[in-house]
């Protein structure tokens, strides 16, 4: 009888049913892309940032200590602690090696700068470093990697130079300081030394910072003309990252400190203290520190990112609450007389409740799993508008989804409940 009730009044009402089963639609089908793209945002942001370059520096050990101490860097003359190049292929043996996107050495020297029938000399820093690198790694793979994927946004004027180029390119400060044109030839000699190179500006390039006073020329070069064959003096590395925490925060400060079972939750996630000890691991010698302008940018950027995600969802599904509300108290006066009659011939109050609240709950499941599915579409259009990926569908979903929408109807009901509870079948009956 029960049913055959909520058949009926299914049926009869089905112009308003369909009515709340769209707005529980549209409720749960924003949520439910709003969820997956939270959940999966942060790998999404994280690969947009790496775009704009490096997160980890990597320096010898002695070179670090200088630098933290007396604010020493590269190429002030009192370094000779370097890294060895061949050793380089082994951050892509660590545990979150998958997460290493590009990676690049770097050997500074300091130069004398002129030009063909030029008799003044300049001083600029030139930097060695790989362009478009193939490194045969310990597990007997290859990998391209270098400057030119980490530095994508530069912009080129001329060409990009390859590793085996016997050509430069010169930062556009130092080209417009000195006069230096695409096709101008320099020669580069060593301070204080009688070793020199003559090279071929065949790029000039905008980075929009200090490097736009630096020449890049291919490591061998640099190597050969200072004598440092085999070293490097820094490394640049870009990784995917999980945004830090109360944990890795400690752990930057001191892993020795963390119990055995948070250092396990830390190594095996990929903050990027964990990943900079993780390279120190398989680099001789080493310190890896992360870049924490771009390292706290991209965890506030997450944050805000999933903040507004959670906020959109929230108030959608107070709109659908509010939608249902009004439908549902709708519908129920509309029933005044029929509520009213079953009152008169003894319902009591929780049957005839239970009634009308099935009756949404049936509408609800409806336009929920339509939600879901339609949400899962606006999640892939969001996937490929903004980030140009397709999103991971996340079943951790589903559940949450199913809860949010039983939590929005039920509380949607709440005031056509109020307003059943309130009905008096002798004034009903007699129309009041």
């Amino acid at each position: 009888m029960f049913w055959r009730m909520v058949r009926g009044a299914l049926f009869r009402q089905r112009g308003k049913m369909i009515m709340v089963a769209f707005t529980i639609a549209l409720g749960s089908s924003l949520a439910t892309a709003m969820l997956n793209v939270m959940f999966d945002v942060g790998d999404k942001v994280n690969q947009e940032l790496k775009t704009y370059g490096a997160n980890i520096n990597i320096m010898p050990r002695g070179a670090s200590l200088l630098d933290d101490l007396y604010g020493v860097d590269e190429g002030a003359g009192v370094q000779d602690k370097y890294l060895s190049e061949a050793e380089l292929g082994n951050i892509k043996t660590i545990f979150w090696a998958f997460n290493i996107v590009d990676f690049t050495p770097y050997l500074s020297a300091r130069v004398t700068l002129g030009a063909d029938g030029a008799p003044d000399a300049k001083p600029i820093r030139l930097m060695g470093t790989w362009f478009d690198h193939r490194v045969e790694l310990p597990t007997g793979e290859t990998l391209n990697t270098g400057i030119k994927p980490l530095k994508n946004w530069w912009d080129v004027e001329g060409i990009w130079i390859s590793d085996d180029d016997d050509g430069i390119m010169i930062g556009r400060e130092a080209a417009n300081r000195y006069g230096v044109s695409v096709g101008d030839m320099l020669t580069l000699k060593l301070d204080n030394e009688d070793r020199e190179e003559k090279l071929a500006v065949k790029g000039i390039f905008h980075a929009g910072g200090d490097e736009d006073e630096y020449i890049y020329a291919p490591l061998g070069i640099v190597q050969e003309l200072s004598s440092r064959q085999g070293l490097v003096s820094r490394v640049e590395v870009s990784a995917l990252t999980t945004p830090d925490n109360e944990l890795s925060r400690r752990a930057a400060q001191d892993p020795t400190s963390l119990s055995v079972k948070d250092w396990e939750t830390w190594y095996c996630t990929a903050y990027v203290s964990a990943i900079c000890y993780q390279i120190d691991e398989v680099l001789t010698d080493s310190v890896s520190k992360p870049i924490r302008q771009v390292a706290e940018s991209e965890g506030a950027i997450l944050e805000k990112t999933q903040l507004l995600m959670l906020l959109i969802t929230i108030l959608s599904l107070a709109g659908s609450a509010l939608g249902i509300s009004n439908l549902v108290t709708a519908d129920v006066m509309e029933r005044s007389a029929e509520i009213g009659l079953l009152k008169a011939v003894g319902a009591w109050d929780g049957p005839v409740s239970r009634l009308v609240l099935t009756e949404v709950l049936i509408t609800g499941i409806a336009g929920g799993t339509a939600g879901y599915f339609a949400g899962l579409g606006f999640a892939q259009i969001i996937g490929e508008t903004v980030f140009s990926s397709a999103i991971t569908i996340k079943p951790v979903v589903i559940p949450l989804v199913a809860i949010l929408v039983f939590l929005v109807t039920m509380a949607g009901s709440i005031p056509s409940i109020r307003l059943l509870l309130s009905l008096r079948p002798a004034e009903v009956l007699h129309g009041r």
